[in-house]
């Protein structure tokens, strides 16, 4: 099935480590013509380096997820250089958890603002695009936190539930011409993990990753086998876990 990669135009948010570098290098060593945005440029550009040593096709544009105009520049990159875009996969995502008791409110801004927000962008750059083509698919990526809420995840768990409401909202009003796709991972070994979070959340998460967590190229199949299927075929809706997470 990963012959339907080859030539795909796929842009995705958070590539410069992680699951979006996973999923970038996944999809490039397929055939796909990646096109990486990330606010750590120096970091992009390793990316955007080990995918072009190995054949594939990447450029970086530097991104914040939380500005409009940054999604419009990382979408209009992909339709500049290749003509068209094909998917668009919002990954960039903080995980500042702490308890409500700490007042970390500034946090909690951070966390609507590029887990929610910045998937919003990223609907508003590209769905104009995909009307205009009649064809493009929304790749959203989330968390088994919007299935279950755990303490001290409130204000996380609260963002990603709401990225899963609003990709079913999108997927309603998609059309027979789109696709769009959530994938909720669970604990999965990336640095991003408790980045930013109290230092007793941090802490646990850091043990939980170290005993359970799974490699981010098990998301990134998700996401390939998604964005893999024949037209007229959507994955509406993908939860990929480590067996070991309860």
């Amino acid at each position: 099935m990963h012959e339907q990669l080859e030539g795909t135009v796929v842009a995705i948010t958070g590539a410069s480590s992680g699951i979006g570098a996973a999923t970038a290098e996944h999809l490039a060593a397929h055939g796909a013509r990646v096109v990486l945005g990330a606010r750590r440029g120096d970091r992009l550009e390793e990316v955007v380096g080990r995918i072009a040593a190995s054949g594939g096709d990447a450029i970086g544009v530097v991104v914040d997820v939380t500005r409009r105009e940054d999604l419009a520049r990382l979408v209009g990159a992909a339709v500049e250089r290749h003509g068209r875009l094909d998917v668009l996969v919002s990954n960039a995502g903080t995980m500042a958890i702490s308890p409500f008791d700490d007042l970390r409110q500034d946090d909690w801004d951070a966390m609507v603002a590029t887990n929610l927000t910045g998937v919003l962008n990223g609907i508003g750059a590209a769905l104009p695009v995909f009307r205009r083509q009649r064809s493009g698919q929304f790749v959203h990526v989330a968390s088994t936190a919007a299935y279950v809420v755990k303490v001290p995840q409130g204000v996380y768990a609260a963002t990603k539930t709401a990225v899963k409401v609003l990709t079913e909202g999108l997927r309603q009003e998609s059309g027979p011409d789109l696709r769009v796709t959530l994938v909720s991972p669970g604990f999965t070994d990336t640095e991003g993990v408790g980045k930013g979070a109290s230092p007793a959340a941090a802490a646990a998460l850091d043990r939980q990753r170290r005993e359970v967590a799974m490699p981010p190229s098990a998301v990134a199949s998700a996401v390939g086998y998604a964005i893999a299927q024949p037209a007229g075929v959507d994955i509406s809706e993908v939860v990929v876990r480590p067996t070991a997470q309860g």
